[in-house]
This record gives structure tokens, sequence and C-alpha cells, in this order.
């Protein structure tokens, strides 16, 4: 037989058709079922799809409970401390300003009972009949005066307690004093004066104190 002949006798498995337009997919014809068979390709198109995350584990959600509540916790001691810093500022702040208001309390503590001896000079010169000491006296009233003018100035103020009702605050009961002519609790006399420095006691004013005529308590004097 010739080689013609043999090549004639030889079919083809399969014939490839190939498209023009999609040369990467080949597609096989069966020859023996007559239907296209899809081509087979080297590499199949990815398909991704969207995974879903799953549900926590009730571990998990105790763990998250967990950081959620030190979170709360670090974040009020956060505030606690943010405030008591702010706090702080303002006492400093306060406590400068007092400073400087009441640089001279001290000193103003120590001048009070040499006011009491010029009032009290004073006093006495203005109940003597003497005509030779009124000289004194104005020269006294002058410089008394002066450091009254001068206490002011800085923030003092007398307190007058006379005729206003007791106040532990600023007056010292030095005694008490029955009476129908005052209401209880009335101061009757001023037997010193008090002083404050702008908002600030430095001497409570010593009084003596109305008391009901049936009072059974003693009238008591410090």
């Amino acid at each position: 037989m010739s080689s013609e002949g043999k090549e004639e006798n030889q079919k083809p498995n399969h014939i490839e058709i190939t498209d023009s337009e999609e040369n990467d997919n080949p597609t096989q014809v069966d020859p023996e079922q007559g239907r296209q068979v899809p081509g087979q390709t080297d590499e199949e198109p990815a398909t991704k799809e969207k995974e879903e995350l799953p549900p926590p584990t009730p571990e998990e959600l105790k763990e998250l409970r967990q950081r959620a509540t030190k979170a709360e916790e670090y974040y009020d001691r956060l505030q606690r401390q943010v405030a008591e810093a702010d706090n702080l500022r303002k006492r400093l702040a306060k406590e400068k300003q007092d400073a400087i208001r009441y640089a001279n309390e001290s000193l103003i503590v120590e001048l009070l009972p040499t006011m009491d001896s010029f009032e009290m000079a004073i006093s006495a010169a203005e109940n003597s009949d003497d005509n030779s000491i009124d000289s004194l006296k104005t020269g006294i009233e002058m410089i008394y005066t002066q450091i009254k003018r001068t206490l002011e100035e800085i923030g003092v103020t007398e307190i007058d307690a006379t005729g206003q009702t007791f106040d532990p605050s600023l007056h010292e009961a030095m005694s008490r004093m029955k009476t129908d002519k005052a209401e209880e609790g009335t101061v009757l006399e001023q037997t010193r004066k008090g002083y404050r420095l702008r908002d600030r006691l430095l001497r409570a004013a010593s009084v003596i104190v109305a008391a009901s005529p049936d009072d059974t308590k003693e009238e008591t004097e410090q």
C-alpha cells in the first residue's frame, strides 16, 4: 500500500476549530458525537467570593467587655486628674492673690493696740478740764487720723458692733447684762473695737450683750 493510501485511512480523533477572535480559548469538536467540547485552558479565571467573618465567641465577647471596662476606668481616672490639676491651679492662684492682698496682716495686727492707746488718750483729754492739754489732744488726734486713713487705704475697716445682733464670727462677748431696753442678744456696748482686713477678720470686737430680765444665768465677765 502506498503512503498516500495510509494517510487517507488515518482519521483524526478530534478536529480543532479555532475562533479567530478568541484564539486564547479554542473549541474542540468530537467527530463521533458531532458536538463541540469546550476547550480546557491552562488557567481558569479566578473567582473570589467575599468571606463573611464568623460571629465572636463567648471568650472574645468577654475579653471585649473587659477591655471596654478598662477603657472607662482609664477615662474616669483621666477626668479626675484633669479636675484635680484645675483645682490645684485655682488654689495656687488664690493663694498667690491672698498673699498679695494680706501681706501686711501681721504688721496691722501689731499696730492695733497702738490705735487703742490713741483712742484712750483722746478720750482722756476730752474729759479733762485742763486747758493746757488742748494742744496735746490736737496733736494726738492728728496722728490718730493719719494712721487710721493709712489703714483704710490698705483695706482695714472697723467693726461697729453697738446696737447690732451678736455675731460670734465678729464679736467676742465679754459679759451679759440683764435689761428690758433691748432685745436679748443685742450688743449693748462695745468695749474694744474690732477690725477686718478686706473680708478677713483681724480682731473680733469685744462687746457686752443684752440678756433677758428673766434670764436665770448669772452675769459673766471674761
